[in-house]
């Protein structure tokens, strides 16, 4: 008995030295040769991006409070950010935006004035350690496949939303979680989620979602002059109710380049508030391009057409040109002013829709 307890005893011992000498040995040796470990440090970062302009309105006029028919115009911020960003680890990201606008509610008593809700809100897993760089998990309320993919190509947002996201049929902030994976090699990426689908502006009012999914490809992207061209498909499937569809499909085609950003997209949709109401199909398509020089000035030329109901007469196109200068940049801060003319034309609209055209000046501050 006593013989045994010695000798369980001895291999405890042994085991315990063991592992103090692995220890100790672990303590010294170091990372191999052009190892650099994950930043683990907390982060966080503060910028604002503003979006300012005057604008006149040459058609229609307005009539004033005695009567006068008036050209309208105006100074306005149409949209204010506060971003507030960080990193709580290499892994787990974060992004609150609060959105400033005006509120233009009937009834409402701010009517008119700049109110403050939440653009953006959501933390986002990094998943570079396990797939490729760029690949990870959004929860909250954030960007949505499409507008964000197309803002980024983009670079007039301070002139006015994209196509899709200006008529009503998409939008840039939803909550919901998402899921972006980037192709090696540069190939593209694909951005998919699921969603409340009523935007941030609007609450979930029952139990349907929406799926919305992008996939981009960059066929040469080793080429030094087309790695700038992509293709793009993106579908949403979504319901007001249960069996009345919601959908959206498109198609698209960007190009970036340092000289020129061109775009030319497609859409589809299909809307049914309820399954006692018709279905109610539309199209339309938007291109645009804008040259750029090396030393700040930018052209901008872009023309949507929509057909709100393919089963009525009923076209609206909208036609934009404009000169922008970009100052040079200091740091991250991008500045830039454009002066453009926004022309959009109903054709056969009953009842008739006048013509709608604004020549403004527009600034763009971010940081």
């Amino acid at each position: 008995m006593i013989e045994r307890f010695v000798q369980v005893r001895t291999a405890s011992l042994a085991v315990m030295t063991c592992v103090l000498l692995a220890g100790r040995a672990s303590a010294q040796i170091t990372p191999a040769a052009g190892y650099t470990p994950p930043d683990d440090t907390p982060s966080i970062k503060v910028g604002a991006t503003i979006f300012a302009d005057y604008t006149v309105q040459q058609e229609p006029k307005v009539t004033d409070a005695d009567g006068n028919r008036v050209t309208l115009n105006s100074f306005n911020v149409a949209r204010s950010y506060i971003n507030v960003s960080g990193n709580v680890s290499h892994i787990v990201a974060f992004r609150v935006t609060p959105d400033i606008t005006r509120e233009t509610g009937v009834g409402s008593s701010l009517n008119g004035s700049y109110t403050f809700r939440l653009k953006y809100a959501f933390a986002q897993f990094n998943l570079d350690d396990w797939m490729t760089k760029g690949t990870w998990v959004r929860l909250g309320l954030q960007q949505t496949p499409w507008v964000d993919f197309m803002e980024g190509v983009y670079r007039y947002r301070f002139q006015g939303n994209t196509f899709e996201d200006r008529e009503g049929y998409l939008s840039s902030s939803d909550l919901g979680v998402s899921f972006h994976y980037n192709f090696k090699n540069n190939y593209g990426d694909i951005h998919t989620g699921i969603y409340n689908g009523e935007t941030y502006t609007r609450a979930e009012p029952n139990d349907q979602k929406s799926y919305a999914i992008r996939g981009t490809f960059r066929p040469l992207p080793m080429n030094e002059t087309l790695r700038g061209l992509r293709i793009t498909g993106f579908w949403d499937q979504d319901a007001y109710v249960k069996s009345a569809e919601r959908n959206r499909g498109i198609v698209g085609v960007t190009f970036e380049h340092k000289f020129v950003n061109a775009s030319f997209d497609y859409m589809s949709a299909k809307d049914q508030t309820s399954v006692t109401r018709p279905e109610v199909n539309a199209h339309g398509w938007s291109a645009w391009v804008t040259p750029r020089t090396t030393i700040g000035w930018e052209g901008l030329l872009r023309f949507d057409h929509l057909e709100p109901n393919t089963n009525l007469l009923g076209k609206r196109d909208r036609v934009i040109g404009g000169v922008a200068y970009w100052f040079p940049m200091q740091g991250n801060v991008s500045t830039a002013l454009l002066l453009d003319v926004d022309n959009t034309e109903f054709k056969d609209f009953t009842p008739a829709v006048p013509t709608q055209r604004r020549l403004a000046v527009h600034m763009l501050l971010n940081f």
